[in-house]
This record gives C-alpha cells, structure tokens and sequence, in this order.
C-alpha cells in the first residue's frame, strides 16, 4: 500500500455526540412531520443518483435479485431505500437482495427503522431494509454473523463515514489516529469480487486510492483495486479544475 495521505485536524463532525444530537433533532422533527426523514449527505451534489447510476452501469450488471448491500453510517437510510425502490431504475425495478444500514448513533438507527416501516420495509416484510446499532471501529466485525453474511457483501458502501472519522482525533492502542484502522475493518465485509465504493468531501480520487487501494501487510485476505470513478460536476477556480465530491469504487481480489 502506498503511505497514507497527512491526516485532517480534528472536527466536532468527528465525534459520535455530534452526530447523535443531529439524528434525535431529526427524530423529534420527524415526529412532528412524518415527510421530514433526516440529514442526508452531499444532497448538493445528487451523490445518492449519480452512485445509483454508477451501480447500475456496472458490467457485468449486478443481479438485482440476489446482490447483498452493506451500508456504513447509514444515517436516515436514505441510499438503501433508493436501492430498493421500484423507481431506481427504468429497466426492472430496484435491487431487492439482503440490505443491511449501520451506524453508531443509536437516534439515526431509530430514525432509519421508522422510514423503513413508512416505506413498507421494516424487518416483517419480505423486502426488509434492516437497520442495526454498531460502531464500526470498535465491535465485531460481519464475521461475525450478521444477517448471516459471514463471507461479507458484495457491495459495501461508505458515503461521507470515512470523512466522519477521519476527523475524530481519537487514537487506538498502538497510538494512531483511528481512521487508520478503518480499511482493515472494512476488507473483512466486502466478498471476494465485490465492491467497496466510498463518497468523500474531505479527500479526493488519489488519496482516497492511497488510504484503500492494494493488498494488506498484515497478511489478511485479499485486498481492494481500483475499479472506477463516479463522475461529479467539476469548476475551474484560477485557472486550475476540480470538484468538491468524490466517489471511488474499489474490487476486492
């Protein structure tokens, strides 16, 4: 692997308080009015389409019957529904595999489940977008056990939760910074041939491919390749060209 790009400066944005006081206001809210369904990330930047889009494209395609989807910080579950709806795609309707959302906020869990159960997906219905409380850098991984997915999913998904904790300034037991040991977490849920595909603000393309990309030191199985980009609107600012959002997809091999 190559070595890691310099870390951020720390963020409250970093911190699970932070995120469980924006998820019990959306509960509260959403108590009030049912239409309203929570924070969703790079709403701006359409990221939950254009990643849909960017599934959706991929050739061989993904079976829509059977592909299983794992999502890190799930938040309001917004991208697991849009994967499951009937409206996600004009030729055949959305994926209806096993979708599983997690998060560390136990009000964004909560919220999750009650849009699920407005939408028809709560854990009774066949088509169930299940939810769990789990934190990621600290609890059993999908070896686990979780929905019986002991080999992992084959797509594993990450839209602003690597950003999140790369601005927690807490460290492990050997004194890193704890986004350091994100990537080894989140190698044990992908299947072999599946995919891991991460959305960032904070990073761009080559140093999210410089935290993720290439086989593990510490001898663990296999490791992620680059597989491809979702494409985002770019500006020109003096001269030079950018854009403010990025979204990588890796291949587990």
């Amino acid at each position: 692997m190559a070595p890691q790009p310099p870390h951020l400066d720390p963020s409250e944005l970093g911190n699970k308080d932070y995120w469980q006081t924006t998820y019990t206001h959306d509960l509260l809210t959403h108590d009030q009015n049912p239409t309203h369904t929570g924070t969703t990330w790079f709403t701006d930047s359409n990221a939950s389409q254009l990643t849909l889009r960017y599934l959706l494209a991929l050739s061989p395609p993904l079976p829509k019957a059977s592909t299983t989807f794992l999502d890190l910080g799930t938040g309001n579950g917004e991208m697991l529904f849009l994967l499951r709806s009937s409206a996600s795609s004009a030729s055949g309707g959305g994926f209806t595999g096993r979708m599983l959302g997690v998060d560390y906020s136990p009000a964004s869990v909560e919220l999750a489940a009650r849009v699920a159960r407005q939408k028809g997906y709560d854990d009774d219905t066949d088509g169930a977008v299940r939810f769990r409380e789990w934190d990621i850098l600290r609890e059993p991984t999908v070896e686990n056990g979780w929905e019986g997915e002991e080999a992992g999913f084959d797509v594993v998904l990450d839209k602003g939760t690597f950003d999140a904790i790369s601005l927690n300034e807490e460290t492990d037991a050997a004194g890193r910074r704890v986004c350091e040991g994100y990537r080894a977490r989140v190698v044990r849920m992908v299947k072999v041939g599946g995919r891991f595909l991460v959305t960032s603000c904070n990073w761009t393309e080559s140093e999210l491919r410089e935290w993720f990309e290439g086989q593990d030191k510490d001898g663990m199985r296999g490791g992620f390749e680059f597989e491809g980009r979702v494409e985002y609107p770019k500006f020109k600012f003096g001269g030079r060209e950018g854009q403010s959002v990025y979204g990588v997809c890796f291949r587990m091999v």
